[in-house]
């Protein structure tokens, strides 16, 4: 969860391990510090509890040619200085420092062990184990580089470290397991990060780490080594982001960036779709047809806003492909006994790919339908993660970089490509006439649009977001396919405002949630004109009934009109079965404009970071 970069450079590291925390402060940001070599070869090390802007302050009088960098989302320890990175170890003629992204968990078992070594330990850290462990290898006599290998060995759990020795003043050695970790080949240096967007400023030349290598940086070369020993080379892959796309450029946050970016990220998602005359199962790779035809059931397992598009995918395709889905919270599934089915379709759902429930949930799939003819598919946004690699067929989000801690535009390009796959899927088990077929490639194709025109209506909802701040509940209410449309609108909410907000199927209203409804707790409904409109106009007048106030995001047909205590915005468009995308925009421009008026740091809300790549 926490963000590392390191870099062996000909000029000073400093200001580009700087940009690169900056760039990687969406993974956590409850402390940060950089550790270099100064020109005597020692180690300095910076650190603070305030943002990458302060850290940037206290390092500006140093240069420095060999660095390491951390920003850090607090796992084991609470954010307090002793327990910021870098963390170091000195003695015996050994000076180390080390950034780390994980959690380690036989870290007890090692701590007790090198106390009785003599190992003092000054803070509440598993990473403070990683250092002593490497730092007791280096007295063995062996160098950096094989300290790191013997000492991942030890290792049990999620990690991506980068380290720093005094004694070999040339080099960077980093190893990965479960966490991600990247090599940057630059013409100036080679540099070491959680994240591309973080080197952006000096190369696009990346190299992706798997599981369990070590890696060795110098100024002009590098080495990688396999968890068995084996040094290996690995391809060099040419990113397509650029330093724009990581930006803000006009915008105020990343969160409305990304938020009026979706109608061109979408429409980049669906490029290959729009453009055809017909759909096609090879989008999702070369096996993808026989393995489609074959599919009998799907899992689907996703974590957080990922989740809720899962939901959505389930309704989309019992009812369009007749194939039943079951949908899991990845961090709840492998901890319970579940039935393993033949024949089925295990699909993964994930922006960053490297969420390590998500993994460990595929994983356990995996091993459960051992025998059983079982496949897999993960929608992603990035194309070398570790979700990806694990996965038979792949289906990629052009999203882009999403940087705001509050998930906005990989939503909806996990919606747009889970309705592609439906398709795929309808017409692979013959459930998808020409006629329907050519419909939802036009409904496909206008929906960037649509999606425009539905953003146009941003001054309504900052006039409505007025009415937010001052509360501390709110309830979000949809039907059929849109409940999962108000869970994801209930959770940007508390996301970003910290405004308690739930979110119900509304035809449980009169279940239990009715009894919370006040004149002080405005409530959100999702009314499209859809075959529930009439039932959930009726459920809304059980809530006017008990003096509660209604803000109504309808289609322009449902004929919902305003009146006292009754707020409406209609939507430009009527999407159809497309309208979950639609109609999730006006509830992320909601949340955005409350959390500005109420003065919270939209993207970078407490407590919470980008990509959860611990448990």
């Amino acid at each position: 969860m926490c963000g590392i970069v390191a870099a062996v450079g000909q000029n000073n590291v400093i200001p580009l391990l700087i940009d690169g925390l900056k760039k990687l402060e969406y993974r956590g940001y409850d402390s940060t510090g950089v550790g270099f070599l100064q020109a005597d070869h020692s180690i300095h090390c910076e650190r603070s509890l305030e943002r990458v802007a302060q850290l940037e302050v206290q390092t500006q009088p140093f240069s420095a040619h060999v660095g390491i960098a951390h920003t850090r989302w607090a796992t084991h320890g609470a954010p307090a200085l002793r327990n910021a990175h870098p963390m170091e170890s000195h003695g015996k003629g050994f000076d180390i420092s080390l950034v780390h992204n994980g959690i380690i968990e036989n870290h007890e078992e090692i701590k007790a062990e090198l106390k009785s070594a003599g190992y003092a330990f000054t803070s509440d850290t598993d990473t403070e184990v990683m250092t002593h462990l490497i730092h007791q290898y280096l007295t063995t006599g062996i160098d950096l580089y094989e300290a790191v290998f013997q000492a991942s060995k030890r290792l049990k759990g999620l990690y991506a470290i980068a380290v720093l020795c005094s004694q070999f003043p040339d080099r960077i050695v980093g190893a990965r397991q479960g966490a991600p970790l990247l090599i940057g080949v630059g013409e100036r240096g080679m540099y070491l990060a959680s994240d591309t967007s973080a080197l952006l400023s000096e190369t696009r030349k990346v190299i992706y780490l798997e599981e369990g290598d070590v890696v060795q940086i110098t100024q002009d070369s590098y080495q990688i080594r396999t968890a068995s020993g084996e040094f290996i080379t690995r391809d060099v892959f040419e990113s397509e982001l650029s330093a724009d796309a990581v930006s803000l450029g006009r915008f105020s946050h990343y969160m409305q960036k990304e938020t009026f970016e979706q109608p061109e990220v979408v429409a980049n998602t669906l490029e290959m779709v729009s453009g055809a005359q017909s759909i096609n199962a090879g989008l999702f790779g070369a096996q993808a047809e026989e393995i489609f035809k074959r599919t009998d059931n799907i899992l689907i397992l996703a974590c957080g806003t990922s989740y809720h598009a899962a939901m959505v995918a389930r309704y989309w395709i019992e009812e369009m492909a007749r194939i039943p889905v079951n949908v899991e919270i990845a961090s709840e599934y492998r901890y319970r006994t579940s039935v393993p089915m033949a024949n089925a379709l295990i699909i993964t759902i994930s922006q960053s790919g490297e969420t390590a429930d998500t993994i460990a949930a595929l994983q356990h799939a995996k091993s459960l339908h051992n025998g059983m003819d079982a496949s897999t598919l993960s929608i992603c946004n990035v194309p070398e993660s570790a979700l990806i690699r694990q996965s038979q067929l792949r289906f990629l989000t052009r999203a882009g970089p999403e940087i705001g801690v509050a998930s906005t535009k990989a939503f909806t390009t996990q919606l747009s490509s889970l309705f592609v796959l439906t398709l795929v899927l309808a017409k692979v088990k013959g459930r998808l006439s020409v006629d329907k077929e050519e419909n939802y490639l036009k409904q496909l194709r206008h929906l960037p649009a649509a999606m425009q025109q539905v953003l146009s209506l941003e001054p309504q909802i900052i006039e409505w977001a007025q009415a937010f701040v001052d509360k501390d509940h709110a309830l979000f209410l949809g039907r059929g396919i849109h409940w999962p449309i108000a869970m994801e609108g209930a959770l940007k909410l508390k996301e970003i405002t910290y405004i308690h907000a739930e979110s119900y199927a509304a035809g449980e209203l009169k279940h239990g949630p009715l009894a919370l409804v006040d004149v002080n707790m405005p409530v959100v409904a999702i009314a499209p004109n859809d075959a529930l409109i009439e039932k959930l106009k009726a459920n809304l007048q059980e809530v006017r009934a008990r003096a509660g106030q209604l803000y109504i995001f309808a289609d322009r047909d449902t004929f919902i009109e305003p009146e006292e205590g009754v707020h409406v915005i209609n939507l430009p468009d009527h999407a159809g079965v497309l309208s979950p995308i639609l109609h999730t925009l006006p509830l992320q421009l909601l949340s955005y404009h409350t959390a500005v008026a109420r003065g919270t740091d939209v993207d970078k809300p407490r407590n919470l970071a980008k990509s959860v790549t611990v448990e």
